[in-house]
């Protein structure tokens, strides 16, 4: 049969754009933002892995709260890249940042929709955003690292957060609130560290 924008795009959009919103760090993005296109990620070997991920670890004893999936956010600039992430995964060496863990080792990922780069967006600026599910397990905070030998992955946690600070979001510059807010996703096994962890899948392209 014949398909115009279906209903299905339209309600896709709005389900990324709900996701989005709901996870912003500033109240002020509300407004700030216009999203045009949805895409939905239909990639079923990560799919099954999440899934595998999060059997093995209940099996391993986590708790529900450590299995749940949550959002997460990638920025990109151009759809290639974003395409790309989509058909090969979040990889290792990917980030410049470094400051919650050895990059080689572990991936970063956006906590908030509109914190997703060291720079804040001028007017006009356009991305695309790669909203991924993420299951965080077992998460240790720990103190941002500006040195080069790189905090390691932890053993018996998947993710590392950085310490929260109380300081108000004004008075942090957006490129420490971008530190602030990422997550270092990693699986360690056998004492090798996984290309591309399980326990991130890329779900709807912005």
């Amino acid at each position: 049969g014949f398909h115009p924008e279906s209903e299905e795009s339209r309600s896709l959009l709005q389900t990324a754009v709900s996701v989005l919103q709901n996870s912003y760090l500033h109240s002020t993005s509300q407004d700030g933002f216009q999203y045009s296109q949805a895409i939905l990620v239909e990639n079923d070997v990560f799919l099954s892995e999440l899934k595998a991920f999060a059997q093995a670890k209940e099996a391993a004893g986590y708790s529900q709260e450590e299995l749940e999936e949550t959002f997460a956010f990638l920025l990109f600039d151009n759809e290639e890249e974003a395409k790309e992430v989509c058909q090969t995964g979040l990889r290792v060496n990917s980030s410049s940042v470094s400051t919650l863990g050895d990059p080689a080792k572990g991936v970063y990922i956006s906590k908030y929709a509109d914190c997703l780069h060291p720079r804040p967006w001028y007017h006009g600026k356009s991305g695309y955003i790669v909203i991924c599910k993420l299951i965080k397990g077992k998460v240790k905070v720990v103190s941002e690292n500006y040195t080069t030998s790189y905090t390691c992955p932890s053993p018996g946690y998947d993710c590392h957060v950085a310490v929260s600070r109380n300081n108000t979001p004004s008075k942090t510059s957006h490129c420490q609130a971008f530190e602030q807010s990422q997550y270092y996703v990693y699986e360690v096994s056998d004492g090798s560290t996984a290309e591309r962890p399980r326990q991130i899948c890329p779900y709807i392209v912005i």
